[in-house]
């Protein structure tokens, strides 16, 4: 794989080596952002209009709520920031695609026309408080149906990146996931802060796992640092009567489950399209975090996001006990290991 790389910032197009890796660049910025790649040869952005709402909805969910989380205070003179009023309104949504789609239209046919063949591109778009701005400017948030002091103290930057997805169906290319740590404690909203807030994590990984699971209490999966959490599992017939009065008597029935919204899991793009293909299909699909004391009963599980879209889960360590998490490593944990096929 290459490792062409290009950035939209402040009207610059910066291309590799100057545009940094996506991680670097994540931590390098506060604010809300989304990430999505390119699909059939570079010809479609997937799954587009479903990110740019979610990030206009993270945009104004920081703005009110954590502002802290949206603006670099400077050290030496540290701003008190307090919560903005922004309205959920079809116009804030057309100003967030109005940025993006700016930004995206200066950097992405560059982009496309550098593209190595059988690569696709990962596209990141990221919305940040300019706090020099802020400080300049007086009654800005007030909300109503004029926001637009808010967008004069926004900025928008693009990155982007060549990616080859994975290939679906060849052994050995699954998902190995690990149990860690505690769920995030402001997951309605994707924030580049979440990068650097994730890396004590990293500590705890055993060697050839791709991805960490979060739980708050050891049992009750939520999700992974980057994905959404699925299990296929056997309906438990104690708990299932009155609810699926159609097929209760079906001992081998499956339902699909995955941690609620309400949980504090991250409202993901392909979590949200997932649930609603199974609820097309008529399948059978329940929004609980799903239970490790129960994991005898599942039968398959996977994660997803948006450049992965889906990907198979091969083995899941659990450690035990949960308060081993304590340790300085991965090296002073006991698993338990969970395989599917």
């Amino acid at each position: 794989m290459s490792s062409m790389r290009f950035l939209y910032s402040n009207g610059v197009v910066s291309c590799s080596p100057d545009a940094p890796p996506i991680t670097t660049f994540l931590e390098s910025l506060p604010g809300s952002y989304t990430t999505t790649r390119t699909h059939e040869n570079g010809t479609t952005l997937l799954f587009w209009e479903r990110h740019l709402k979610r990030l206009s909805n993270s945009t104004r969910i920081l703005l009110n709520s954590n502002p802290k989380l949206m603006f670099k205070a400077n050290k030496k003179s540290p701003l008190l920031f307090s919560p903005f009023s922004v309205t959920s309104s079809l116009k804030w949504e057309l100003r967030i695609r109005s940025l993006v789609s700016n930004s995206l239209n200066q950097v992405l046919p560059i982009a496309l026309k550098e593209r190595s063949n059988g690569e696709e591109l990962a596209v990141t778009a990221l919305v940040s408080g300019d706090i020099e701005k802020l400080k300049a400017m007086k009654n800005v948030g007030g909300g109503g149906d004029d926001d637009n002091g808010v967008f004069q103290v926004l900025n928008l930057h693009v990155h982007i990146g060549s990616y080859i997805p994975p290939v679906f169906g060849i052994e050995e290319s699954g998902a190995h996931l690990a149990l860690v740590g505690r769920g995030r404690d402001f997951a309605y909203a994707k924030y580049s802060d979440w990068v650097r807030l994730r890396k004590p994590l990293e500590k705890l990984r055993p060697p050839s796992v791709t991805e960490l699971l979060l739980s708050n209490d050891g049992d009750r999966i939520l999700e992974g640092c980057i994905t959404n959490f699925f299990v296929i599992c056997q309906r438990d017939k104690s708990e299932a009567e009155g609810k699926y009065l159609d097929d209760y008597n079906n001992v081998n029935s499956v339902e699909v489950q995955t941690a609620p919204i309400s949980d504090g899991v991250l409202p993901g793009v392909i979590r949200q399209l997932v649930i609603e293909v199974c609820h097309s299909k008529g399948i059978p699909v329940c929004e609980v975090a799903p239970s490790w004391e129960k994991h005898r009963l599942w039968e398959e599980a996977f994660v997803t996001n948006s450049l992965r879209v889906l990907q198979h889960v091969e083995t899941i360590k659990v450690p035990q006990p949960w308060e081993s998490l304590d340790s300085k490593s991965f090296e002073g944990i006991s698993w338990i290991e969970k395989k599917f096929q």
